[in-house]
Protein backbone atom coordinates (compact mmCIF):
# COMPACT_ATOMS: atom_id res chain seq x y z
CA UNK A 1 0.00 0.00 0.00
CA UNK A 2 1.19 3.24 -1.07
CA UNK A 3 -0.46 6.85 0.93
CA UNK A 4 2.43 8.94 -1.05
CA UNK A 5 -0.80 9.24 -3.84
CA UNK A 6 2.38 9.06 -6.28
CA UNK A 7 1.40 5.50 -7.07
CA UNK A 8 2.54 4.04 -10.51
CA UNK A 9 -0.37 2.00 -10.68
CA UNK A 10 -2.35 5.44 -11.46
CA UNK A 11 -0.29 7.46 -13.29
CA UNK A 12 -2.43 10.55 -15.41
CA UNK A 13 -5.78 8.19 -14.93
CA UNK A 14 -8.32 9.60 -13.34
CA UNK A 15 -8.92 8.22 -9.85
CA UNK A 16 -11.83 6.85 -8.97
CA UNK A 17 -11.78 5.79 -4.59
CA UNK A 18 -14.43 2.94 -3.92
CA UNK A 19 -15.50 2.38 -0.54
CA UNK A 20 -16.83 -1.28 0.66
CA UNK A 21 -14.13 -2.44 -1.93
CA UNK A 22 -14.68 -5.88 -0.25
CA UNK A 23 -17.47 -6.08 -0.09
CA UNK A 24 -20.25 -6.70 -2.86
CA UNK A 25 -20.61 -3.76 -4.48
CA UNK A 26 -17.44 -2.01 -4.06
CA UNK A 27 -15.91 -5.08 -4.93
CA UNK A 28 -17.88 -5.49 -8.16
CA UNK A 29 -16.85 -2.00 -9.02
CA UNK A 30 -13.17 -2.82 -8.30
CA UNK A 31 -13.34 -5.42 -10.78
CA UNK A 32 -14.67 -3.41 -13.55
CA UNK A 33 -12.50 -0.35 -13.44
CA UNK A 34 -9.32 -3.16 -13.39
CA UNK A 35 -10.55 -5.71 -16.34
CA UNK A 36 -11.36 -2.25 -18.35
CA UNK A 37 -9.30 -2.73 -21.61
CA UNK A 38 -9.16 0.88 -22.36
CA UNK A 39 -8.28 1.75 -18.51
CA UNK A 40 -9.98 4.67 -18.33
CA UNK A 41 -9.78 4.81 -14.87
CA UNK A 42 -7.59 4.15 -11.71
CA UNK A 43 -9.06 3.13 -8.51
CA UNK A 44 -7.96 3.33 -5.37
CA UNK A 45 -9.76 0.78 -2.79
CA UNK A 46 -10.79 1.91 0.87
CA UNK A 47 -10.62 -1.13 3.68
CA UNK A 48 -10.14 -0.69 6.80
CA UNK A 49 -8.04 -3.48 6.99
CA UNK A 50 -5.44 -3.26 3.98
CA UNK A 51 -3.90 -6.57 5.15
CA UNK A 52 -6.68 -8.85 4.58
CA UNK A 53 -6.43 -11.41 1.98
CA UNK A 54 -9.70 -9.55 -0.14
CA UNK A 55 -7.58 -6.13 0.19
CA UNK A 56 -4.59 -8.16 -0.91
CA UNK A 57 -6.06 -9.60 -3.87
CA UNK A 58 -7.07 -6.45 -4.75
CA UNK A 59 -3.63 -5.19 -5.41
CA UNK A 60 -2.33 -7.53 -6.93
CA UNK A 61 -4.93 -7.21 -9.47
CA UNK A 62 -3.47 -3.61 -9.87
CA UNK A 63 -5.70 -1.13 -7.08
CA UNK A 64 -4.54 1.09 -5.28
CA UNK A 65 -4.95 0.29 -1.22
CA UNK A 66 -5.40 2.96 0.82
CA UNK A 67 -6.88 2.38 4.97
CA UNK A 68 -9.96 4.01 6.15
CA UNK A 69 -12.64 3.73 8.52
CA UNK A 70 -16.25 4.86 7.99
CA UNK A 71 -15.91 6.14 11.85
CA UNK A 72 -12.95 8.36 11.36
CA UNK A 73 -13.68 11.09 9.09
CA UNK A 74 -10.09 11.99 8.68
CA UNK A 75 -9.17 9.18 7.38
CA UNK A 76 -12.25 9.51 4.56
CA UNK A 77 -10.68 12.84 3.53
CA UNK A 78 -7.23 11.69 3.43
CA UNK A 79 -8.68 8.54 1.20
CA UNK A 80 -10.79 10.87 -1.29
CA UNK A 81 -8.03 13.46 -1.86
CA UNK A 82 -7.01 13.94 -5.26
CA UNK A 83 -9.69 11.38 -6.80
CA UNK A 84 -11.79 12.58 -9.34
CA UNK A 85 -14.91 10.30 -8.43
CA UNK A 86 -15.67 8.18 -5.25
CA UNK A 87 -18.53 5.25 -4.73
CA UNK A 88 -19.78 5.47 -1.71
CA UNK A 89 -22.06 2.63 0.24
CA UNK A 90 -22.73 1.82 3.72
CA UNK A 91 -23.19 -1.76 5.47
CA UNK A 92 -26.21 -1.75 7.72
CA UNK A 93 -25.94 -5.57 8.05
CA UNK A 94 -22.88 -4.90 9.54
CA UNK A 95 -23.94 -3.15 12.66
CA UNK A 96 -28.05 -3.21 12.43
CA UNK A 97 -27.86 0.47 13.19
CA UNK A 98 -29.36 3.07 11.40
CA UNK A 99 -27.98 5.57 13.45
CA UNK A 100 -24.74 4.90 13.06
CA UNK A 101 -25.01 4.67 9.10
CA UNK A 102 -26.22 8.10 9.03
CA UNK A 103 -22.71 8.56 10.66
CA UNK A 104 -21.11 7.38 8.29
CA UNK A 105 -22.84 8.37 5.55
CA UNK A 106 -22.17 12.03 6.52
CA UNK A 107 -18.31 11.35 7.16
CA UNK A 108 -18.82 9.94 3.70
CA UNK A 109 -20.32 13.36 2.28
CA UNK A 110 -17.65 15.16 4.32
CA UNK A 111 -15.03 13.78 3.00
CA UNK A 112 -15.86 13.67 -0.58
CA UNK A 113 -17.18 17.77 -0.10
CA UNK A 114 -13.24 18.57 1.70
CA UNK A 115 -11.19 16.19 -0.96
CA UNK A 116 -13.67 18.15 -3.85
CA UNK A 117 -14.58 15.18 -5.74
CA UNK A 118 -15.92 16.05 -8.86
CA UNK A 119 -18.07 13.05 -9.02
CA UNK A 120 -19.65 10.84 -6.06
CA UNK A 121 -21.98 7.79 -6.46
CA UNK A 122 -23.81 7.22 -3.51
CA UNK A 123 -25.45 3.70 -3.21
CA UNK A 124 -29.36 4.43 -1.54
CA UNK A 125 -32.53 2.83 -1.19
CA UNK A 126 -35.87 4.71 -0.78
CA UNK A 127 -36.96 6.04 2.49
CA UNK A 128 -40.07 4.35 3.03
CA UNK A 129 -41.67 6.39 5.55
CA UNK A 130 -42.32 8.92 3.00
CA UNK A 131 -45.04 6.67 1.88
CA UNK A 132 -45.84 4.82 4.82
CA UNK A 133 -45.20 7.33 8.14
CA UNK A 134 -44.70 6.35 11.49
CA UNK A 135 -48.08 6.45 12.81
CA UNK A 136 -49.21 4.15 10.04
CA UNK A 137 -50.38 0.91 11.32
CA UNK A 138 -50.08 -1.53 7.75
CA UNK A 139 -46.49 -2.81 9.09
CA UNK A 140 -45.06 -2.43 12.55
CA UNK A 141 -42.70 0.92 13.36
CA UNK A 142 -39.28 -0.57 14.34
CA UNK A 143 -36.61 1.06 16.59
CA UNK A 144 -38.68 3.86 17.47
CA UNK A 145 -38.16 5.79 14.23
CA UNK A 146 -38.07 3.38 11.11
CA UNK A 147 -40.65 1.18 9.32
CA UNK A 148 -37.84 -0.28 7.25
CA UNK A 149 -34.39 0.40 8.84
CA UNK A 150 -32.31 -0.47 6.05
CA UNK A 151 -34.06 1.57 3.40
CA UNK A 152 -35.01 4.34 5.65
CA UNK A 153 -31.48 5.16 6.74
CA UNK A 154 -29.98 5.42 3.45
CA UNK A 155 -32.65 7.59 2.12
CA UNK A 156 -32.34 10.34 4.69
CA UNK A 157 -29.07 10.23 4.11
CA UNK A 158 -29.32 11.53 0.83
CA UNK A 159 -29.58 15.02 2.29
CA UNK A 160 -26.08 14.76 3.52
CA UNK A 161 -24.75 14.69 -0.13
CA UNK A 162 -27.38 17.30 -1.36
CA UNK A 163 -26.85 19.65 1.51
CA UNK A 164 -23.30 19.88 0.93
CA UNK A 165 -23.55 20.52 -2.25
CA UNK A 166 -21.60 17.41 -3.26
CA UNK A 167 -22.27 16.81 -7.24
CA UNK A 168 -23.72 12.86 -6.87
CA UNK A 169 -25.81 10.10 -8.50
CA UNK A 170 -28.19 8.61 -6.33
CA UNK A 171 -27.90 4.47 -7.41
CA UNK A 172 -31.03 2.69 -6.07
CA UNK A 173 -29.80 -0.92 -6.46
CA UNK A 174 -31.81 -4.18 -6.20
CA UNK A 175 -32.41 -7.84 -4.47
CA UNK A 176 -29.26 -9.32 -5.15
CA UNK A 177 -29.24 -12.62 -6.69
CA UNK A 178 -26.51 -14.02 -4.74
CA UNK A 179 -28.60 -13.88 -1.44
CA UNK A 180 -29.75 -17.03 -2.55
CA UNK A 181 -26.21 -18.23 -2.05
CA UNK A 182 -24.96 -16.54 0.84
CA UNK A 183 -28.29 -15.22 3.53
CA UNK A 184 -30.12 -18.03 3.26
CA UNK A 185 -32.66 -16.93 0.68
CA UNK A 186 -32.54 -19.83 -1.84
CA UNK A 187 -34.80 -22.79 -1.62
CA UNK A 188 -35.28 -24.93 1.74
CA UNK A 189 -36.92 -27.89 2.15
CA UNK A 190 -40.23 -27.73 3.68
CA UNK A 191 -41.78 -30.34 5.91
CA UNK A 192 -42.64 -32.87 2.65
CA UNK A 193 -38.65 -32.41 1.70
CA UNK A 194 -40.14 -30.27 -1.13
CA UNK A 195 -37.50 -27.16 -2.13
CA UNK A 196 -39.66 -23.91 -1.49
CA UNK A 197 -38.59 -20.53 -1.81
CA UNK A 198 -39.97 -18.25 0.73
CA UNK A 199 -41.54 -14.85 0.01
CA UNK A 200 -44.08 -12.77 1.19
CA UNK A 201 -44.60 -10.78 -2.21
CA UNK A 202 -47.90 -12.32 -3.16
CA UNK A 203 -47.89 -12.07 -6.78
CA UNK A 204 -45.34 -9.07 -6.68
CA UNK A 205 -42.67 -8.76 -8.92
CA UNK A 206 -38.75 -8.50 -7.44
CA UNK A 207 -36.19 -6.68 -9.19
CA UNK A 208 -32.69 -8.51 -8.77
CA UNK A 209 -29.19 -8.42 -10.03
CA UNK A 210 -26.16 -9.96 -10.01
CA UNK A 211 -24.25 -7.69 -7.48
CA UNK A 212 -21.19 -7.81 -10.02
CA UNK A 213 -23.27 -6.12 -12.44
CA UNK A 214 -24.07 -2.93 -9.98
CA UNK A 215 -20.02 -2.78 -10.08
CA UNK A 216 -20.45 -2.43 -14.07
CA UNK A 217 -23.70 0.16 -13.68
CA UNK A 218 -21.60 2.37 -11.57
CA UNK A 219 -18.47 2.16 -13.68
CA UNK A 220 -20.92 3.16 -16.90
CA UNK A 221 -22.05 5.89 -14.86
CA UNK A 222 -18.72 7.29 -13.98
CA UNK A 223 -17.66 7.11 -17.98
CA UNK A 224 -20.95 8.74 -18.62
CA UNK A 225 -20.12 11.84 -16.40
CA UNK A 226 -21.87 15.10 -15.69
CA UNK A 227 -25.20 13.80 -17.42
CA UNK A 228 -25.61 11.58 -14.31
CA UNK A 229 -25.19 14.04 -11.24
CA UNK A 230 -28.31 14.82 -9.94
CA UNK A 231 -30.30 11.90 -10.86
CA UNK A 232 -31.28 9.04 -9.70
CA UNK A 233 -30.12 5.85 -11.45
CA UNK A 234 -32.46 2.73 -10.20
CA UNK A 235 -30.80 -0.60 -11.77
CA UNK A 236 -31.84 -4.00 -12.37
CA UNK A 237 -31.29 -7.32 -14.45
CA UNK A 238 -35.02 -8.85 -13.96
CA UNK A 239 -38.54 -8.00 -12.26
CA UNK A 240 -39.81 -11.40 -11.38
CA UNK A 241 -42.71 -12.86 -9.52
CA UNK A 242 -41.91 -15.44 -6.93
CA UNK A 243 -43.44 -18.21 -9.65
CA UNK A 244 -41.24 -17.16 -12.02
CA UNK A 245 -38.08 -17.21 -9.83
CA UNK A 246 -39.13 -20.50 -8.96
CA UNK A 247 -39.75 -22.02 -12.05
CA UNK A 248 -36.17 -20.92 -13.24
CA UNK A 249 -34.78 -22.62 -10.52
CA UNK A 250 -36.37 -25.88 -11.04
CA UNK A 251 -35.07 -25.62 -14.27
CA UNK A 252 -31.36 -25.25 -13.70
CA UNK A 253 -31.31 -27.38 -10.57
CA UNK A 254 -33.14 -29.67 -11.75
CA UNK A 255 -35.27 -30.01 -8.87
CA UNK A 256 -39.04 -28.67 -8.54
CA UNK A 257 -38.88 -25.57 -6.24
CA UNK A 258 -41.95 -24.36 -5.45
CA UNK A 259 -42.60 -20.56 -4.58
CA UNK A 260 -43.94 -20.19 -1.17
CA UNK A 261 -45.84 -17.36 -0.37
CA UNK A 262 -46.46 -15.98 3.10
CA UNK A 263 -47.87 -13.01 5.24
CA UNK A 264 -45.06 -10.11 5.87
CA UNK A 265 -46.50 -10.84 9.76
CA UNK A 266 -45.28 -14.54 9.40
CA UNK A 267 -42.07 -13.40 7.69
CA UNK A 268 -41.47 -10.69 10.19
CA UNK A 269 -41.87 -13.81 12.78
CA UNK A 270 -39.22 -15.86 11.26
CA UNK A 271 -36.13 -16.67 13.70
CA UNK A 272 -33.39 -14.72 11.96
CA UNK A 273 -31.68 -11.34 12.33
CA UNK A 274 -32.91 -8.81 10.80
CA UNK A 275 -36.74 -10.66 9.94
CA UNK A 276 -38.75 -7.79 10.80
CA UNK A 277 -36.81 -4.91 8.52
CA UNK A 278 -36.99 -7.47 5.91
CA UNK A 279 -40.55 -8.39 6.28
CA UNK A 280 -41.49 -4.72 6.02
CA UNK A 281 -39.20 -4.45 3.43
CA UNK A 282 -40.83 -7.15 1.33
CA UNK A 283 -44.55 -5.48 2.29
CA UNK A 284 -43.38 -2.16 1.01
CA UNK A 285 -41.91 -3.70 -2.41
CA UNK A 286 -45.34 -5.49 -2.65
CA UNK A 287 -47.78 -2.66 -1.30
CA UNK A 288 -45.85 -0.15 -3.46
CA UNK A 289 -44.29 -2.54 -6.53
CA UNK A 290 -45.27 -0.92 -9.69
CA UNK A 291 -43.68 2.22 -8.28
CA UNK A 292 -40.75 -0.05 -7.17
CA UNK A 293 -39.72 -1.67 -10.12
CA UNK A 294 -40.79 1.69 -12.42
CA UNK A 295 -37.68 3.10 -10.11
CA UNK A 296 -35.10 0.01 -11.47
CA UNK A 297 -35.49 -0.33 -14.78
CA UNK A 298 -33.20 -2.97 -16.83
CA UNK A 299 -32.57 -1.34 -19.77
CA UNK A 300 -31.18 1.41 -18.12
CA UNK A 301 -29.02 -0.43 -16.56
CA UNK A 302 -28.16 -2.50 -19.58
CA UNK A 303 -27.43 1.08 -21.45
CA UNK A 304 -24.76 1.45 -18.93
CA UNK A 305 -23.68 -2.49 -18.59
CA UNK A 306 -24.21 -3.67 -22.18
CA UNK A 307 -23.10 -7.90 -20.15
CA UNK A 308 -25.99 -7.44 -17.72
CA UNK A 309 -26.94 -10.96 -16.52
CA UNK A 310 -30.92 -12.14 -16.89
CA UNK A 311 -31.91 -14.31 -13.55
CA UNK A 312 -31.25 -17.43 -16.15
CA UNK A 313 -27.97 -16.36 -17.31
CA UNK A 314 -27.09 -15.98 -13.68
CA UNK A 315 -27.98 -19.71 -12.13
CA UNK A 316 -26.16 -20.76 -15.34
CA UNK A 317 -23.15 -19.68 -13.84
CA UNK A 318 -24.05 -19.72 -9.90
CA UNK A 319 -26.73 -22.33 -9.36
CA UNK A 320 -23.72 -25.07 -8.34
CA UNK A 321 -22.93 -22.85 -5.49
CA UNK A 322 -26.76 -22.83 -3.73
CA UNK A 323 -27.12 -24.60 -1.19
CA UNK A 324 -30.03 -27.35 -1.13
Amino acid sequence: MDDSRDDSRTGARPVIVVTGATGAQGGGLVRAILSDARKVFAVRAVTRDPRSEQAAALERAGAELVAADFDDAASLVHAFRGAQGAYCVTNFWEHFSPEKETVHANNLATAAQGAGVEHVIWSTLEDTRLKVPLSDTRMPTLMGSYKVPHFDAKGAANRAFIDRGVPTTFLLTSFYWENLIYLGAGPQKDAHGTLAMTLPLDDAKLPGIARDDIGRCAFGIFKGGAQWIGKTVGIAGEHLTGPEMAAALTAALGKTVRYNAISPDDYRSLDFPGAEDLGNMYQYQRDFNAEFCAARDPQQARSLNPSLQTFTAWLAANKQHIPL
